[in-house]
């Protein structure tokens, strides 16, 4: 298997991972300090939550891809036509810490790869359309794909089309995102009478996306050069915070640090 810190003089492809490629998007700096210096940065904590729903919806739509019948979600929604897609490599495209579904890129000697959600599968064309599962609990309904954070939603949706794509599919620009939405506002209480349990309600949304891959190779290339850099690129001036106006965050910690050393220099802390 591919090495995780980039070596120049290696031959072997170089593993760059779906989340990986959109860290370089949001911050070349980072990107290179992780993949080339091996300086590793505190990440997001996992939410359970998230994972649970994603593996409840995936056990539904499970069912129903043995079955190779729509799930009744599906055809409240319009996609009688779709099923859940029944490929034998399907289980090992989701596992993301196994680099399940994955694609080489020759020009750049790449490997590109992660874990998906689902893909559906229309059985008369022979076409597929991803498909990922999201979470959240808000009280602004429908739920859109607008918003700065959400931008990465849908890259995430692009590189697995252009992934799948490689691998000799045909993938529809049309995709899904399943979102689920806990109800806050529970009316009958949380709590069970009598019973140590408790209920939440999720609304479940379909959102369409229609993908777009184009832009996946040039950055590709992009990130090919930036390994190749003896020194770090600049980091990046926006793209963070709720409305995307904000600097990279460790931008602003190296920076506060950078300050912070430097008072105490000019106090004779050090020599």
């Amino acid at each position: 298997m591919p090495k995780k810190v980039f070596e120049p003089d290696n031959p072997k492809p170089f593993r760059v991972s779906r989340s990986k490629v959109e860290n370089f998007i949001r911050c070349e700096a980072c990107f290179w300090m992780d993949r080339v210096k091996r300086i590793s940065f505190p990440g997001m904590p996992s939410f359970t939550l998230n994972s649970e729903t994603d593996a409840l919806l995936k056990m539904d739509f499970d069912k129903h891809r043995e079955l190779q019948t729509p799930h009744p979600f599906m055809v409240e929604n319009g996609l009688e036509h779709l099923v859940p897609f029944g490929h034998e490599d399907f289980q090992l495209w989701t596992q993301a810490r196994r680099f399940g579904l994955r694609t080489l890129h020759k020009p750049t000697n790449l490997l590109i790869g992660g874990g998906l959600d689902d893909v559906w599968h229309d059985r008369e064309t022979d076409q597929i359309f991803m498909v990922e599962y999201k979470s959240t609990s808000t009280i602004h309904k429908p739920i859109t794909l607008e918003g700065n954070w959400k931008k990465g939603y849908k890259r995430q949706i692009d590189i697995y089309q252009w992934i799948l794509r490689q691998n000799g599919f045909d993938v529809s620009d049309m995709s899904y995102f399943v979102y689920v939405n806990a109800d806050a506002s529970v009316e009958d209480g949380y709590l069970e009478d009598k019973k140590d349990k408790a209920n939440m309600i999720f609304d479940v949304q379909l959102i369409e996306y229609v993908g777009d891959d184009s832009w996946v190779e040039d950055v590709l290339f992009e990130i090919k050069d930036v390994l190749h850099q003896k020194t770090c690129p600049k980091h990046a001036t926006s793209g963070f915070g709720y409305k995307g106006d904000k600097e990279c965050e460790n931008a602003h910690l190296f920076k506060a640090m950078e300050d912070h050393y430097l008072a105490l220099f000019e106090e004779g802390m050090f020599e």
